[in-house]
């Protein structure tokens, strides 16, 4: 629906020539009441529209729930594209669209009329003023080449609160010695005044740039002759949309969540945990844009884990829609989460905690458990913080290892039925606790005497009440790798190698003492 107004009243529609202007109904004298306005502003495909206010009065109200005008970058009602909503007599600031379709919706109620509004819009903007979590930005004509006497000057606000990133993917501007003819320059805040954090030309592309408060300036500057192909950039707001995850626990969602996320973004976060650990992720809620109706596939928005610290690990998931993934778990140390957004249908988004996987040997004999545990790996820890059971079953450190060795019958140890299987079963508890804060890891210890198998399995860290089906830590190690020591696994029930000898040799002096009877 484009306008909901009043009879007679002629407002909204589509605006398709490369400028324009339009105003809210009878401006400037008082706009209607109950009046609702859609402008979609539609210019060529690869354009970009550059919208400014030069009157604004609308009634006021702290959180604009009377009349009130929104801005949206893309098509109107996706809360994914909504730039902002205003009211009062403070004009929104000058918006650069992210594409070619950008939508202004203006709305009264039955109370309180006043002059409303008056804006102006342009195809092809050079330059202007970027809000959001992410965007992009391109020199004018850009993938074709640039004008010549060009000058353009994007400052970025960054919606995040923390510093800007930004990323050029595509680079070709005239060169020459002190970039003196064609340039970008970088700077470190809201204006040219600020510090200046580079100048780049011809065909290298430039460095990631990150600035040290949520502005950033671009200023793109061409003279008179000798142009190339420009440039291509996006930007990102650190913070909730780029984020480095360091504790051994953790959890973070999807921007603005559990509210609808923004369009265009894409962020990153990564985990970075100490070497021997590995990285657990457990989803916790997730609503992200459907698969494509026609491929299948998670096409547009998605949210994909890699193994590592970049995109060219291996590949353990991509998702979307309102799925609901098993925890995947990293076979390093380190685990790269992107969020990917496209220009329409925002959702929810995503919730996820992880924790810190401690790299474990755990064998067991029929009478023992044996635990083996890098120092390196809890270096922050006291023995008496990893104990099994009861805090009187504390580690040793042996060497560069906690070492924990135990008899069945200590240590909080108890006899089970597990699919008609007598099993041995007790607690691993590992303490990160610091101050006030209560952080206590639990790995329950399992052991089947009869085929002196062990397993440990996660079973508290970010949330208990959803680790109930954690993998087989030792299996897994064993599948991908793992620090499981096979050579400590085959020797480890020796008890049974000396039972066995002497039940050998009692046979020998058996057979010796009838060869000897028969001999008499």
């Amino acid at each position: 629906h484009i306008t909901s107004v009043p009879s007679g009243i002629k407002c909204g529609g589509v605006l398709s020539a490369t400028s324009g202007n339009f105003s809210s109904p009878n401006f400037p004298g008082l706009y209607p009441y109950e009046t609702e306005c859609t402008w979609l502003i539609v210019v060529a495909e690869g354009s970009s529209v550059l919208l400014s206010f030069s009157h604004f009065d609308l009634e006021y109200h702290a959180a604009c729930a009377y009349d009130y005008l929104q801005v949206y970058n893309g098509a109107a009602r996706d809360r994914g594209n909504l730039l902002g909503t205003f009211c009062g007599r403070s004009p929104p600031p000058s918006f650069s669209s992210a594409w070619h379709v950008m939508a202004v919706v203006f709305r009264s109620d039955r109370h309180v009329a006043k002059r409303g509004f008056a804006a102006a819009y342009q195809k092809d903007a050079c330059g202007g003023q970027l809000t959001g979590l992410s965007g992009e930005i391109t020199s004018p004509r850009y993938p074709e080449s640039y004008p010549n006497d060009a000058e353009c000057r994007w400052s970025i606000g960054g919606a995040g609160g923390g510093p800007l990133t930004l990323v050029f993917a595509d680079f070709q501007v005239e060169g020459g010695q002190g970039c003196g003819f064609d340039y970008v320059a970088l700077f470190d805040g809201p204006t040219a005044a600020a510090p200046r954090l580079g100048r780049y030309c011809g065909s290298a592309r430039p460095p990631r740039i990150v600035s040290s408060a949520p502005h950033l300036l671009i200023l793109f500057k061409s003279d008179f002759n000798i142009g190339g192909r420009g440039f291509k950039a996006h930007f990102y707001s650190a913070g909730e949309c780029q984020e480095v995850f360091t504790t051994i626990k953790g959890n973070f969602s999807s921007p603005r969540y559990p509210n609808f996320y923004p369009n265009n973004l894409r962020c990153q976060w990564s985990i970075r945990l100490p070497p021997g650990y590995r990285v657990k992720v457990f989803f916790l809620d997730m609503e992200l844009e459907g698969r494509s109706s026609l491929t299948g596939g998670c096409d547009y928005d998605h949210l994909a884990v890699f193994d590592g610290g970049t995109e060219n690990g291996s590949l353990l998931g991509r998702w979307c829609g309102r799925e609901s993934p098993a925890p995947v778990t990293s076979h390093r140390n380190q685990l790269l989460l992107v969020l990917h957004t496209d220009r329409n249908t925002a959702k929810r988004g995503f919730s996820v905690a992880y924790v810190g996987v401690v790299p474990m040997n755990v064998s067991c004999t029929r009478t023992d458990f044996h635990i083996q545990i890098p120092v390196q790996s809890l270096a922050q820890l006291d023995r008496n913080r990893i104990y099994l059971g009861t805090p009187s079953c504390a580690a040793q450190v042996v060497g560069g290892n906690f070492k924990i060795h135990t008899r069945f019958d200590t240590c909080g140890t108890e006899s089970q039925k597990r699919n008609h299987t007598s099993v041995i079963v007790s607690t691993l508890y590992i303490h990160f606790s610091a101050g006030d804060q209560d952080d206590v890891h639990q790995y329950e210890v399992q052991c089947e005497p009869r085929r002196k198998e062990a397993s440990v399995t996660l079973i508290a860290g970010p949330d208990p009440a959803r680790l109930s089906q954690a993998e087989n830590l030792v299996d897994a190690q064993e599948r991908e790798g793992g620090t499981t020591d096979a050579h400590e696994i085959r020797t480890q029930d020796t008890s049974d190698i000396v039972f066995i000898s002497i039940c050998i040799l009692a046979g020998l002096l058996m057979v010796i003492a009838v060869v000897g009877l028969v001999l008499l």
